[in-house]
């Protein structure tokens, strides 16, 4: 006997969706439904001293696991702040900088480009010939839901300077930002200090929205989100003034080396 099902796609199961009742259809075998499912690997971030920063836990199912950190790097730590929606990674610490986990351990190696939106899209090669212990569990350190990220510049730590809000992200005006703004920026990304704010676009003009609101640090601030505001009744600025900061500092994290990658076990579990 079969169901005849019919789901909106917000029930928790299937018993929830409207159905006719059992045995009022009958079909052949080659009829029958199925269903293939994807791995499901959210991630997340703990023991840190923020929702942003922590040791990487990825989910499998009902169990969470950590990452080993053996090739794991800048591009890939990226991705997971992308992913978890807190601006760009800072730096990608190795050997359980935020504490040793417990449980499984994930030796799937992440080969991201950066850009990518879900460690879903990375490419994926699964385990080493290295034995991972939670000694070896990935970190990640983000700028943070309201943090800023330099673009198109020479390195992470230059470029145009864009700031996080309501899931977009904003250029800044340079008529209204100092050297004491950037010199805010250069700290909250962990770059050293400021080096120069070169003005009128210098690193291409951005395409989103253009913060209307003035950044007004004293510049000894650690994060951007701690400078005072203060909006402005006129605003004429255009993507012709994205303000940009180039800073002293370069990519602060560690490169790990790159090895050839043998076919392994998926999972370590200790």
């Amino acid at each position: 006997m079969t169901l005849a099902v019919k789901c909106s796609g917000t029930e928790a199961a299937l018993r929830d969706c409207k159905s006719e009742q059992w045995g009022l259809y009958s079909r052949l075998q080659s009829h029958e439904a199925g269903v293939i499912c994807s791995d499901h690997r959210s991630p997340r971030l703990t023991s840190g001293d923020s929702p942003c920063s922590g040791r990487l836990e990825i989910q499998y199912g009902e169990y969470w696991g950590t990452v080993c950190d053996l090739d794991w790097d800048l591009k890939d730590a990226n991705v997971v702040c992308s992913q978890l929606q807190c601006g760009v990674a800072m730096s990608a610490p190795r050997y359980a900088h935020f504490g040793e986990g417990i449980g499984l351990i994930r030796s799937d190696i992440f080969e991201c480009i950066g850009n990518e939106t879900s460690l879903l899209d990375c490419r994926l090669f699964q385990g080493t010939q290295q034995e991972c212990s939670h000694r070896n569990d990935a970190s990640v350190i983000c700028s943070g839901k309201h943090g800023p990220r330099l673009v198109d510049g020479m390195n992470r730590c230059s470029g145009r300077v864009e700031v996080l809000h309501r899931d977009q992200w904003w250029t800044l005006c340079d008529l209204y930002f100092d050297m004491e703004d950037a010199n805010v920026v250069c700290e909250h990304l962990q770059c050293g200090t400021v080096n120069s704010i070169p003005g009128g676009a210098h690193f291409g003009k951005g395409t989103g929205p253009m913060w209307k609101e003035n950044y007004r640090c004293r510049g000894n601030e650690t994060r951007l989100w701690d400078c005072p505001l203060s909006s402005w009744d006129q605003f004429s600025c255009s993507h012709e003034n994205d303000a940009s900061v180039i800073c002293t500092g370069t990519v602060i994290c560690q490169e790990p080396f790159k090895i050839p990658i043998p076919p392994f076990d998926l999972i370590t579990y200790l």
